[in-house]
């Protein structure tokens, strides 16, 4: 036949007849896994095996201790020019130095909660297990982040403000958004079914994002002891330039910290999960 690029053959012993076609289209019908998979996007491809239980735990395996060790790195590094290379400042003394754990802390406190209230939406709507998994392991590691912002926030204000505390809108509601990560917690430990305590600590994350824009823009709704932004993604910082280089490492110090305690916590919740399937059986049986 035209346009048939192939032979035919009759298989030995069976009189059977066997067509063997190169280059010719494949036959209409539903595609398998295998086949839609090998026809997506090399990106969207990735994303679809990363929701696969058995290939994230290798994801996590391969990558946290990495993500760990470029986070202590990038830390010892901000610290020491932190404190040993930066000037004192010409206000507050050596007791600014303290503000380079306060805030790359402050920063992620929000940004985990974001990320925790994303991953708990596409739970919601696409009933995701994996981003169940993730939104819940965001929850501890973003209370810490928040801890740390309110009591570096209190040591650096003993001294500037002659108070460890002060019912100031900015300290108030980062204080909302410590006990918010609390409810998270505590709602997700109360219920026994892991997907339904999932899907209800996620319910009060998404309800809980309305905070961050209100602890963002608190110094300028009302009237504030705290100050204002003196560090911008984009335009000009009031910071000097050798204060602010030790600032952003720190940054960076904390979000690789944040993306290996997140693979480690997750990682270990989802082998809970998924205890007594085969892939885990079989993972266990391997054995070093």
């Amino acid at each position: 036949m035209l346009g048939l690029a192939g032979r035919v053959g009759e298989n030995s012993g069976s009189g059977s007849v066997r067509v063997r076609a190169t280059g010719c289209p494949r036959a209409p019908g539903p595609l398998s896994a295998s086949d839609a998979m090998s026809d997506m996007n090399p990106l969207v491809r990735w994303f679809h095996q990363l929701g696969s239980p058995p290939y994230f735990d290798r994801f996590a395996a391969r990558w946290s201790p990495w993500c760990h060790l470029a986070g202590l790195v990038l830390l010892g590094i901000g610290l020491w020019q932190a404190l040993f290379v930066v000037p004192a400042d010409y206000q507050q003394g050596d007791s600014f130095r303290i503000l380079y754990i306060h805030v790359p802390s402050a920063w992620m406190s929000l940004f985990v909660f974001g990320l925790m209230a994303l991953y708990a939406a596409i739970a919601l709507v696409w009933r995701i297990k994996l981003c169940e998994v993730l939104a819940m392991a965001c929850a501890p590691i973003g209370a810490a982040f928040t801890v740390i912002t309110l009591a570096t926030g209190s040591i650096w204000g003993k001294p500037m403000w002659g108070t460890w505390w002060d019912w100031d809108p900015r300290l108030t509601t980062e204080l909302i958004l410590l006990f918010l990560y609390l409810g998270v917690m505590g709602l997700y430990a109360a219920i026994e079914d892991r997907r339904a305590a999932a899907r209800a600590a996620g319910l009060l994350a998404i309800v809980g994002v309305a905070l961050l824009p209100v602890i963002r823009y608190s110094v300028v709704w009302w009237n504030s002891l705290h100050q204002g932004q003196t560090i911008r993604l984009l335009g000009p910082s009031s910071m000097d330039a050798s204060m602010i280089t030790p600032l952003w490492i720190m940054v960076l110090a904390t979000k690789f910290w944040f993306a290996g305690s997140l693979l480690a916590r997750a990682r270990a919740d989802n082998l809970r999960r998924e205890s007594g399937k085969d892939w885990l059986t079989r993972l266990a049986g391997e054995g070093p």
